[in-house]
């Protein structure tokens, strides 16, 4: 080598910051819960739809890049323009599952029924800043109704939301699916007389009702307060009379839907659009009704403030109730897994007419956690039988044991390293999660028998049995190699 030449350093081996990797159950776990969803969602005339991990910068909407910050929010980058090869066009890692649904609503409008309904899963990239829990690549799992104005299509959404629940082993009792209307709230800020420009402050404002209570809403909306840490926070600057309404909307919450709708009449005042919205919230409770979704199941409930600008209508929210140890070990509700709504402006902005649509997005990665959290989640997968090498030169025949309980349905491999320690074999068959151990060596063979040893029971008498009992070894059993798929089928049964 060259003395002038350097020598390259070696690649960290580690992950980039804010991705991670999925091994063993992490994988088969949540594939279980997602495939249960499926199979509700299919149930309800949902269609499989899958897009492109890359999409255009400019489909992606209001996610465009400025021209200085051609990265902000998502993974993007240039094509090379050159002839015959990419068109120059700015190209991004898919931000969510929404934004290539509303492409492929577009694009194929002459091709698809209408409504189309549509569920998508898959992974979505950010370009934001990672934190504990905040990753820059995740699950997403949507769910959406394109081309029906009418508010049956939400309430369907909410009905199959409580199902896709249930189905993955959430009780009743322990979640409710939340309803409101971004509607209502346009009444709310036009009774409260709020200029355009402090609408979205306000509605930030709204948002915070759960955690800051009543008095505290108040006083980030008219002077501020101050939070746990002495910050101050400034506050909206309404009057005290403005608001009045915003607070009425917020308590309007009553023992149940209808007392709830008659308290949202009177906090819309004479606002056209309130009523509207009202009158919407009142057709999905009653359709939900109609569908044996009963309240403790789905509920009017005005303090739901989605926070995407996009929604037009009918908004909800997912809400496990029960409690968990936080990481401090305080006692906290869950909270939100699943949130979405009615997005009518979306389309439009492809084919310059409005084009209905409502949908739902579950958190993956955030249910899956609820699950494993109350022990719902399934244990830890189980591994394969490991069929154990005791002659280099007899390969075949243990290659033909495994074969035997693949072809059987069970789950098999043979051993692939060093077979001269057969210690190591059987530390890789734990390290595996195996329940079952084949054995055959030179005399096993000549007899016509191989050995099935229960390495679970293996386990528990070694942590339990006296030593008379270990040396009867009753987790190992000697059986015809024609009985091989029987054995391991009782077993495993």
């Amino acid at each position: 080598m060259a003395k002038d030449q350097k020598k390259q350093p070696r690649p960290r081996a580690e992950t980039p910051k804010g991705f991670r990797d999925y091994f063993g159950a992490d994988v088969t776990e949540r594939k279980a819960m997602l495939d249960r969803i499926a199979e509700i969602y299919h149930r309800h005339g949902f269609d499989p739809l899958e897009t492109s991990a890359v999409e255009t910068v400019e489909a992606l909407g209001k996610f465009l890049p400025d021209v200085d910050r051609p990265n902000a929010g998502v993974f993007a980058w240039q094509e090379e323009a050159v002839p015959g090869g990419g068109s120059g066009d700015w190209l991004a890692l898919r931000y969510d599952l929404t934004a290539p649904l509303a492409r492929v609503a577009a694009q194929f409008r002459n091709d698809l029924p209408t409504p189309y309904r549509r569920y998508a899963m898959g992974p979505v990239w950010r370009n934001e800043k990672p934190g504990p829990g905040r990753f820059r690549q995740f699950y997403q799992c949507d769910a959406d109704t394109v081309g029906s104005a009418s508010v049956a299509a939400d309430a369907e959404i909410c009905a199959m939301l409580a199902d896709a629940l249930e189905a993955v082993g959430i009780a009743r009792g322990d979640y409710v699916v939340r309803i409101n209307s971004r509607k209502v709230l346009s009444g709310v800020l036009d009774a409260a007389a709020i200029r355009p420009d402090q609408a979205d402050e306000v509605l930030r404002q709204i948002d915070k009702f759960d955690k800051v209570g009543r008095e505290g809403v108040l006083a980030l909306l008219t002077t501020g307060r101050k939070d746990d840490s002495g910050a101050v926070i400034e506050g909206v600057g309404l009057t005290g009379a403005q608001a009045a309404p915003v607070l009425a909307f917020l308590t309007s919450k009553g023992a149940d839907n209808t007392a709830t709708l008659d308290n949202l009449r009177g906090a819309v005042g004479g606002s056209a659009i309130g009523a509207e919205g009202v009158d919407e919230l009142a057709q999905i409770a009653a359709m939900l009704s109609a569908m044996g979704v009963a309240e403790d199941r789905a509920v009017i409930d005005p303090s739901v403030v989605r926070g995407l600008g996009y929604y037009t209508g009918p908004v909800f929210e997912a809400e496990l109730t029960f409690e968990i140890l936080d990481e401090k070990g305080r006692r906290r509700q869950f909270g939100s897994v699943a949130g979405g709504g009615r997005y009518d402006g979306l389309v439009e902005r492809f084919t310059g007419q409005k084009v209905p649509a409502t949908g739902v997005s579950i958190g993956v990665d955030r249910l899956l956690a609820a699950l494993r959290s109350r022990g719902l989640a399934g244990t830890e997968a189980q591994g394969p039988v490991v069929v154990t090498v005791m002659d280099r030169d007899r390969m075949a025949d243990y290659q033909a044991m495994a074969a035997d309980l693949r072809a059987a349905g069970i789950r098999a491999e043979v051993y692939l390293g060093n077979p001269k320690n057969f210690g190591n074999q059987l530390k890789y068959a734990d390290r595996r999660g195996a329940p079952v151990a084949v054995i055959q060596g030179a005399d096993e063979a000549a007899r016509g028998v191989v050995q099935v040893k229960d390495l679970v029971l293996g386990a528990r008498i070694a942590a339990e049995a006296s030593h008379e009992e270990w040396k009867a070894q009753p987790a190992q059993t000697e059986v015809p190699r024609a009985d091989l798929v029987a054995e391991v089928r009782r077993i495993l049964g």
